[in-house]
């Protein structure tokens, strides 16, 4: 049950949500909720807002297919802001891109640590799911499904074996590569997040 007392809606009854990927933590949007667009959002288990210049309720993909499955709804501290992580079937911008934020200053990096680069790789595989650009490889890999995508995490892994079986470093640190890549690939088809492997082998250290 919602406390609403807890939300600050403004003058207009509204209250800004902020929709984030679950997966790849890329932050997709911003508009705006109303008591009862938060309530449809809850009750069909995918996104509602109300739009400020037509005046009217909206579903997030009702009409364009690119839908957003909410997976989590959380209140700042303030009260007056909230997160809705979700699942993306699609772009979320109008623009058929996956995020309506572009970067101005800086690179577009998640993480400052040395595992940095696993992140931003499972964003653009997140990008690449929702936009489907032509000629692009992990385009290719999600038409083509899951039995293709399995298969080359087959061929990488049996690459990987062979690399170290010949104690190469450099063919190792190449197949390698290639096997996290489809890894993650395949993680993004069958929806589990990086962070729950990561979440798995903390549980299993702690043992």
């Amino acid at each position: 049950m919602i406390d609403w007392e807890k939300i600050k809606f403004d003058e207009r009854g509204l209250v800004p949500a902020i929709v984030q990927d679950a997966q790849s933590k890329e932050v997709l949007m911003m508009a705006y909720m109303n008591k009862e667009s938060l309530q449809r959002t809850i009750d069909s288990g995918e996104t509602w807002f109300w739009s400020r210049s037509r005046e009217e309720y909206w579903h997030k993909g009702g009409t364009s297919g690119n839908t957003q499955k909410v997976v989590s709804i959380s209140l700042d501290c303030d009260g007056d802001t909230l997160l809705v992580r979700v699942q993306p079937a699609g772009p979320a911008c109008h623009r058929n891109t996956y995020t309506c934020f572009d970067a101005i200053h800086g690179e577009h990096e998640p993480l400052e640590d040395r595992f940095g680069i696993l992140a931003s790789l499972e964003q653009l595989i997140a990008e690449r799911d929702a936009e489907r650009p032509e000629g692009a490889y992990t385009t290719y890999l999600f038409e083509k499904g899951v039995d293709k995508i399995l298969k080359k995490v087959g061929e990488e892994a049996s690459e990987v074996i062979i690399a170290a079986k010949n104690r190469n470093h450099d063919e190792l640190r190449y197949e390698a590569s290639d096997l996290l890549y489809h890894l993650l690939v395949l993680l993004r088809e069958q929806r589990l997040p990086l962070d729950d492997v990561l979440k798995e082998l903390a549980a299993r250290h702690k043992k």
